[in-house]
């Protein structure tokens, strides 16, 4: 099963989750963590790192000497990354998401295309399985193509948790597509209510399966309880607000070993996932990036 846990805004609980998560499970876990502007999933794992791969995405070079300016490749883009200024279209890398689609619509086969730097990737062992994160160089715009590198390294079997990135936008997108469940993060207050709605509508954009954890709950849980009954969504746990988990996390220990009503809290969590997570799709030998 590959299990996304995201949320609409940062601070919700979203690693919380997927760490104490992936130390519950019985077998092996695979962690991915795709918040690649600020990985933080090692700080409760302890990893031993095993390998690093330095990430290139494509951005295109424009042959001036075969350039017509007809204009195609500026057309086609729709970030506005290659527009005709003169005779020949300029590149502003920044704003290319290399897609290719430039080179491929360009009628003479002026544009070429050439990597640039744009993070690392780092592979770990742990006490549970593998960890996987992405670091995005500072600089650098464009997290998806680390984000998805991020994907390529993980193998297609077993229990993979997908700690997603704060937000709505590509990023989120690039870390859940894919994905077989995805468990929405959310605190019970009117702003968490509101990045929650952005949350479900970006999820099921995506067409994956979703339910919801409540974090932190206190008072204020009915304002999301009531947002999921109304939109049909299913609340598979409500974590309590708790001093001794935030001071735990804080030290950069994993809450389930600190607190046992937690642990079970988790245990009965992840099985509530299994039973409810629709059967993974069959991937053969695929590399899990090909589905991803």
């Amino acid at each position: 099963m590959i299990l996304g846990v995201a949320s609409g805004k940062g601070g919700t609980g979203k690693t919380f989750v997927s760490v104490n998560l992936a130390a519950v499970a019985a077998e092996p876990v695979q962690l991915l963590d795709t918040d690649v502007e600020e990985p933080n999933c090692h700080l409760f794992v302890t990893p031993t790192l095993r390998r690093t791969v330095r990430v290139t995405r494509p951005v295109p070079v424009v042959d001036a000497a075969r350039c017509t300016g007809c204009g195609d490749c500026s057309r086609l883009c729709q970030f506005h990354a290659i527009p005709l200024l003169g005779p020949h279209p300029v590149v502003f890398k920044d704003l290319c998401h290399g897609c290719g689609g430039c080179r491929w619509v360009c009628p003479v086969g002026a544009i070429r295309e050439t990597g640039v730097e744009i993070g690392t990737v780092e592979v770990a062992d742990t006490a549970f399985g593998t960890l996987i994160q992405g670091r995005l160089d500072v600089g650098q715009a464009q997290s998806p193509p680390l984000i998805r590198a991020v994907k390529r390294e993980a193998r297609p079997d077993g229990l993979t948790i997908i700690d997603g990135p704060p937000g709505t936008a590509c990023p989120l997108a690039a870390a859940l597509k894919g994905c077989d469940h995805v468990l929405l993060v959310a605190e019970p207050t009117r702003f968490g209510l509101h990045d929650l709605g952005l949350a479900v509508e970006t999820v099921r954009q995506l067409g994956v399966p979703l339910d919801v954890v409540i974090n932190r709950s206190r008072g204020g849980v009915e304002l999301v309880r009531g947002f999921c009954r109304q939109q049909g969504i299913e609340v598979l746990a409500e974590l309590p607000e708790s001093r001794e988990a935030a001071v735990a996390s804080a030290r950069g220990r994993l809450a389930v070993n600190e607190l046992p009503e937690l642990r079970r809290a988790f245990e009965a969590l992840l099985a509530a996932v299994r039973r409810r997570a629709r059967p993974p799709r069959t991937r053969k030998e695929l590399p899990l990036h090909a589905h991803l």
